[in-house]
């Protein structure tokens, strides 16, 4: 059961694409007072939900602020990342579960028993929203109702599944022939190769560095041989030259954003002095997404969008002033109070709220400040590449994720989960964040493997791919200045050639889950709590998921640890791997079992009546043989798997007509 509330005069995100006709304006859950919404929590209530954050699975104990930030420091008192995803289900003990979603750009603060114990209480800036509330048997009911609203995910290409190595500082085309030709003559699996800031000239959008990238075409050409697709990113904003197209035509037809004056407002990001396109005015959004095709023309199949929160580095006006004001500090004696303010100040220029209030959009045929839609911005530009590719590409799939989003933006692109930092802890945050996301409709989802910024160590890099080859998207990111991790760059390639491997064998059971939770609107990944719902263990085990309808997995994510403690809800099958080789297959009974798990080793768990089926090994999607599967099961003769398989390039497949069935 779904139930819509209108209050004020709400803005129209496009986040739901099935509404239901609105009811009266008292809540069948919260208290309502002003714009502050409050439910008094049971002791056993779990909070599921808010896509993209920190800490855990269960939302308790913390405050979540919805407002897209570009934000490299996750840690446990972070409020806010990259996304806004207000929609949360609360699942006690004993009683049906109720979900919500507040359709709002304005910001939102989740306040989850912080303040006090037992008090979900929910803050939004504004008066104006909609409220919807949904009731179900289940947790995964209440998704299957919210996703049904929100529309289908976008569909990746098949080769998206393979894995994917990027790295900020493939400054040239050799370069980029190198990680290649590392990662084929050591026979660790690749799919694709990511292009940062670097291939653009000067940091400019829909332009190729004609010195590092001479032949920029034929690479492309060159890799898609190998079987590998180029990625390369684009960033929000434009930057301010003459002579080049995008600024000019920019300008010319009043595609960005404007400040108080009416002025083409001005900040500073990766190329300098730069504007930020409208992407909120249609015609500024299609023109914009029409862009992609520069690169599209270059046989380029994939993108990624960046710093789209959008990330401000300064605003042109706060930068003079801040320079006027460090004329006062030149000369004098800096105490403890003068340096920190001294620090500050300058500190102050990177995201300041001020900034985010200082520029305005034309969001159909009306002047609205920034603030107020700020959440739209980085969902309504990865809307606008989606849509151009609609009509430039309308029988292929198109690679896209982003770093920001908001519900609805699942429908065009998918996301990674952002800078993380090469830390054990950010494993665990990996995956706490996979079944979040889920709800809100973000399957095509997963972290930089090995940490962005900061130095990995080979242990780590091995431990998260043990869990990286279960999200759909696999990709390998660092930072420029930190220590290479490319698989190839450690010692042990052998095992990072075995752990890559394994995840071409699992693709034709992870495809079809993925697959199958597009077409149902459900769940790719699940906590254990959605399927054992009255198991107080499984209800707060945080650090498994089940990941479609037959494996269960529980990743190392401890720097030295032999193995790990794992619960079993239910009697299952432990699934050795070795590298890509099944080295053990024994039945536990339901409990606690402390399993060992060397370095080069992934275990799973395989529900009983269920079917793993798996693929011989490969070094890319294309060469993988849907045909010769060998299945690995817990189950009786007479089981059956529902097979998902398409050439994985239409991009509107009729869904059903792909699926068969194996039976054991």
């Amino acid at each position: 059961m779904v139930r819509r509330y209108v209050f004020g005069s709400p803005l129209e995100t496009d986040a739901v694409i099935k509404k239901p006709e609105a009811c009266g304006s008292k809540t069948q859950f919260f208290e309502k007072e002003g714009s502050t919404l409050r439910y008094m929590m049971d002791e056993e209530d779990i909070v599921y939900g808010l896509g993209e954050n920190v800490r855990g699975i269960n939302k308790r104990g913390w405050i979540y602020v919805s407002n897209c930030t570009d934000e490299p420091h996750h840690h446990e008192n972070t409020s806010s990342l990259y996304g806004a995803h207000n929609f949360l289900i609360v699942a006690g003990k004993g009683k049906r579960p109720f979900g919500l979603f507040l359709d709002t750009p304005d910001k939102i603060a989740f306040d989850i028993g912080y303040t006090k114990h037992s008090l979900l209480e929910i803050r939004i800036d504004g008066m104006d929203y909609e409220l919807y509330e949904f009731e179900g048997e289940t947790p995964d009911e209440i998704v299957k109702e919210f996703r049904e609203m929100i529309g289908l995910p976008f569909l990746p290409p098949k080769w998206a599944f393979g894995f994917g190595q990027c790295r900020w500082s493939y400054r040239t085309s050799q370069e980029v022939r190198e990680v290649a030709r590392q990662y084929r003559e050591n026979h660790i699996p690749i799919d694709s190769i990511y292009l940062d800031i670097d291939y653009m000239e000067r940091y400019k959008d829909f332009t190729i560095d004609r010195e590092s990238f001479p032949d920029f075409e034929a690479l492309v050409s060159e890799m898609k041989e190998q079987g590998i697709h180029l990625v390369p990113i684009i960033d929000a904003g434009v930057k301010i030259e003459e002579g080049y197209d995008t600024y000019e035509e920019g300008v010319k037809n009043g595609y960005f954003c404007k400040d108080e004056n009416g002025e083409d407002f001005v900040v500073g990001v990766w190329p300098g002095r730069c504007h930020f396109p409208d992407m909120l005015n249609d015609e500024a959004r299609r023109w914009f997404g029409l862009k992609y095709k520069f690169l599209l023309d270059k046989g380029i199949d994939g993108f990624w969008n960046d710093m789209n929160e959008p990330a401000i580095f300064y605003s042109e006006r706060r930068l003079k002033e801040t320079f006027d004001k460090l004329e006062e500090y030149r000369d004098i004696n800096l105490d403890v109070k003068s340096f920190f303010a001294f620090k500050d100040m300058v500190a102050g220029l990177e995201k300041n709220p001020e900034d985010y209030r200082s520029f305005y959009h034309n969001y159909r045929g009306e002047r609205i400040r920034h603030d107020k839609v700020h959440n739209l911005f980085g969902y309504y530009m990865t809307r606008s590449a989606g849509e151009a590719f609609e009509e430039l590409e309308p029988d292929r799939r198109i690679l896209m994720f982003s770093r920001s989003s908001y519900i609805g933006m699942h429908r065009y692109g998918g996301i990674w989960m952002g800078d993380n930092k090469s830390w054990w802890s950010h494993i665990l945050m990996n995956l706490k964040m996979l079944p979040s996301l889920n709800m809100c409709g973000f399957l095509y989802t997963g972290a930089d493997i090995g940490g962005f910024s900061c130095d990995a160590t080979e242990d780590l890099v091995l431990r998260w791919l043990s869990l990286g080859i279960f999200t759909p998207l696999m990709r390998n990111h660092s930072c420029d200045g930190t220590r290479r991790q490319e698989a190839y760059a450690f010692e042990d390639t052998e095992a990072f050639a075995g752990i890559i491997g394994l995840r071409y064998r699992l693709l034709p059971y992870l495809y079809s889950e993925f697959m199958k939770a597009v077409l149902k609107n459900e769940m790719y990944a699940r906590p254990l709590g959605f399927v054992w719902g009255e198991d107080p263990v499984a209800r707060r085990t945080e650090d498994q998921l089940m990941i479609g309808e037959s494996v269960m997995i529980a990743p190392v994510y401890e720097q030295n640890a032999a193995g790990r403690t794992v619960y079993l809800p239910e009697e299952m099958k432990l699934v050795r791997f070795g590298g890509t080789e099944i080295t053990e297959e024994r039945e536990l009974p339901a409990g606690h079992h402390y399993i060992e798990v060397a370095l080069d080793e992934v275990v799973i768990f395989i529900r009983k009546g269920r079917i793993l089926p798996l693929a011989q090994t490969a070094e890319k999607v294309d060469d993988v043989d849907w045909d010769t599967l060998e299945l690995i099961h817990f189950a009786q003769p007479g089981a059956v798997y529902e097979l998902y398989d398409d050439d994985g390039a239409e991009r509107h497949p009729k869904l059903e007509e792909h699926i068969s069935e194996i039976v054991l």
